[in-house]
């Protein structure tokens, strides 16, 4: 586990700290040598976080939720799928946040969110999450504009401040009432992501994967790094 450490250190924003993510390049392999070494890790892992699921559920006084953000095609339902091969499903669950339906727009942003938190001794698993109201809604202004929110609030220049002050007390919170929440963003470029797209129109089984809609946002793609940016900026918290 030692070993670990620098590899975290490297990976994890310091509290505080400005971040650019043009000094964390996407290629960074964290001194793995090889696919074969990386899966011996993976392995390793697997095995012994079904162990400490055991144990988390044993216990029953901790959660666990695990947050992915990221671009398209970046990985996210791999990664869900690769990292959590080995746990009991019955002590896990995964929530895949889409366009927010009638009845969460006619709540306070956050209520979504709270309703998908794990039970003690279970591990909850976000794919999206609550940063897409401080993303997504950042890069594209009509969909803030959408919500069904007093003109007043949603027309305030400091809302994206007021909205991460909201998240770092909601995760707080969760926190400080049991539940261990890591926050993961899976790097991609958009070199990759452009690779990871074709390859979904030329293999048919993964056909169903591909979206015209997602290669519409990649316009965007300098509007979403410095969201993104700005949101680990602001979020990551001791």
């Amino acid at each position: 586990m030692t070993s670990l450490q620098p590899i975290i250190k490297h990976l994890t924003v310091k509290p505080g700290s400005k971040v650019s993510l043009k000094k964390h390049p996407s290629n960074w392999t964290g001194g793995l040598r090889n696919e074969g070494h990386a899966d011996e890790m993976l392995q390793d892992g697997v095995r012994q976080l079904a162990k400490m699921q055991e144990r988390l559920y044993a216990q029953n006084t901790h959660s666990i939720l695990i947050i992915f953000q990221a671009m398209d095609a970046a990985g996210k339902d791999g990664t869900i799928r690769h990292v959590m091969s080995g746990i009991n499903p019955q002590g896990c669950q995964v929530f895949s946040f889409k366009a927010p339906s009638a009845e969460e727009r006619d709540h306070a942003y956050l209520w979504r969110s709270m309703k998908a938190v794990p039970e003690r001794g279970r591990i909850g698993i976000h794919n999206r999450s609550h940063y897409e109201e401080v993303v997504i809604a950042r890069v594209h202004p009509a969909i803030l504009q959408g919500q069904q929110l007093p003109a007043p609030i949603k027309n305030d220049k400091r809302i994206w401040k007021q909205r991460f002050a909201h998240i770092n007390d909601f995760e707080r919170y969760l926190s400080e009432n049991g539940t261990v929440v890591l926050k993961f963003f899976l790097n991609v470029s958009r070199e990759e992501q452009k690779k990871r797209f074709l390859e979904r129109i030329d293999d048919p089984a993964k056909n169903w994967k591909f979206s015209a809609g997602d290669v519409h946002e990649r316009g965007f793609w300098p509007d979403y790094m410095k969201a993104y940016e700005d949101v680990f900026t602001h979020t990551s918290t001791p």
